[in-house]
C-alpha cells in the first residue's frame, strides 16, 4: 500500500526522497552529482522553492525543502527566475511579447502568457517533476539511455517548521555520506547542504541558518549545526591511523540497545538509518502532527481518533510521526 503523500496548501516544509530505477548507482562519479547538483540549484532559482539543505548519494538524493505560500511573480523577477532553466533568446523573446502586451494595455494577456511558467513555482510537486525529468534528460544525453532515470515515485514526509524538527532531519540528511561510508565527516562531502555551506556557499549557508532557526552570522549557524551533527563526536572523530574511531553504531549495537528497550539520545539517532524521517508521513510536536492529520483526514482512516505517534527507539522529546512504523524503524548507519 503507497504512504499517502500530505501537501499543505499554504507554506510548508517537506523532506523528499527520490531513488534511482532499479537502484543503480548513476552517481558514483563526483562529476555526475556536480551535474545533479547544478540542476537542483536552478530549479530552486525557478521555483522559489529553498532548499534547506540535501545529499546526493550515487542511488538517490534527499532534501529539505521550504515551499512558501504561492505569490505574484513581477515581470522583473518572472525573467530573472526563466534564466535559470530556459535559454536566454528564448526568454527575452518572451518578455518582449510580454512588454508589447503591456503597451498596449493588454495587461490580462501578459499574465496569460506568463501562467504556464507561473503555475510550476511555488509547487512542491512541480520541483520534484522539474528537477527529476532535467537531470534524467541531461544523463540520457550523455549516456545514451532512454526513459526515466527514477523510480514512479518520490517520497514526502511533511515537517513541522520549528527548528528542533527542520535541523533534526536537516542533521539526518546531511549524515547520509557519512552512514553510506562516503566520508568520515560531512563536511567533506561537497554534494551536501553541509558541505557545500562549508565550501562557501552562501545559498547553502542561508539554508542551514533557516533550518536552525537562526538565518544570522554563519560561523555561528555552522557551530550549533556542527554541534548538532556531533555532539561529543571529536571523541569518536578520527584516530591516528587515520581510521574513524567510530562512525556509527553497528547494527548489532542498535539491536542490542533497543532490545533492552533503551533509548538513544538524539545525535546517536541521526547517525543510525531512521525509517520515520522517510515513511512517518507527518513529522513535528504533538500538537502538530495532531492538527496536520485533522486538516489532512481523507488521508486516514475514519476509525482514527488522534493523529500523533510516539516514535520508537529513541529519546525523541516532543517529536512524534503520524505513521506508526512497526519494522526496521532503526537500522545500521547505511544508505537510508
Amino acid at each position: 500500500m503507497r504512504t499517502a503523500r500530505i501537501v499543505e496548501e499554504g507554506a510548508a516544509y517537506y523532506h523528499v526522497i527520490s531513488r534511482v530505477v532499479g537502484r543503480a548507482f548513476v552517481f558514483h562519479e563526483e562529476l555526475e552529482r556536480e551535474r545533479f547538483r547544478k540542476i537542483l540549484r536552478a530549479v530552486e532559482g525557478y521555483s522559489g522553492v529553498q532548499i534547506l539543505t540535501y545529499a546526493i548519494l550515487s542511488n538517490h538524493y534527499h532534501a529539505l525543502l521550504y515551499v512558501p505560500e504561492r505569490q505574484r511573480v513581477e515581470d522583473g523577477e518572472f525573467s530573472r527566475r526563466l534564466l535559470f532553466l530556459y535559454d536566454k533568446t528564448m526568454v527575452e523573446n518572451l518578455m518582449a511579447h510580454i512588454a508589447c502586451l503591456r503597451r498596449g494595455g493588454l495587461d490580462e494577456a501578459a499574465e496569460a502568457v506568463k501562467a504556464p511558467y507561473v503555475r510550476r513555482m511555488y509547487d512542491l510537486a512541480e520541483f520534484m517533476k522539474a528537477l527529476k525529468q532535467r537531470v534524467s534528460i541531461s544523463y540520457n544525453r550523455r549516456h545514451g539511455r532512454v526513459g526515466t532515470l527514477w523510480e514512479e515515485r518520490y517520497k514526502s514526509v511533511l515537517v513541522e517548521g520549528s527548528p528542533g524538527g527542520l535541523s533534526a532531519v536537516g542533521a539526518y540528511i546531511d549524515l547520509n555520506p557519512v552512514r553510506a561510508g562516503m566520508v568520515k565527516d560531512p563536511r567533506d562531502y561537497r554534494y551536501s547542504g553541509y558541505g557545500e555551506a562549508m565550501g562557501g556557499s552562501k545559498q547553502a549557508r542561508a539554508g542551514l541558518g533557516v533550518a536552525l532557526g537562526e538565518p544570522g552570522v554563519w560561523s555561528e549557524v555552522a557551530c550549533r549545526y556542527r554541534q548538532l551533527l556531533y555532539v561529543k563526536g571529536e571523541a569518536r572523530g578520527i584516530a591516528e591511523s587515520g581510521k574513524a574511531k567510530r562512525p556509527g553504531f553497528s547494527e548489532e549495537a542498535v539491536e542490542a540497545v533497543l532490545g533492552q528497550k533503551g533509548k538513544l539520545p538524539l545525535n546517536e539517532i541521526l547517525r543510525c538509518r531512521v525509517r520515520y524521517f522517510t515513511d512517518g508521513v507527518i513529522l513535528g510536536s504533538r500538537v502538530y502532527v495532531d492538527e496536520a492529520v485533522e486538516r489532512h483526514r481523507a488521508h486516514f482512516s475514519a476509525r482514527r481518533e488522534d493523529g500523533a505517534r510516539a516514535m520508537k527507539g529513541g529519546a525523541w522529546g516532543d517529536f512524534y510521526a503520524a505513521r506508526q512504523l512497526r519494522v526496521d524503524v532503526m537500522g545500521s548507519p547505511a544508505p537510508s
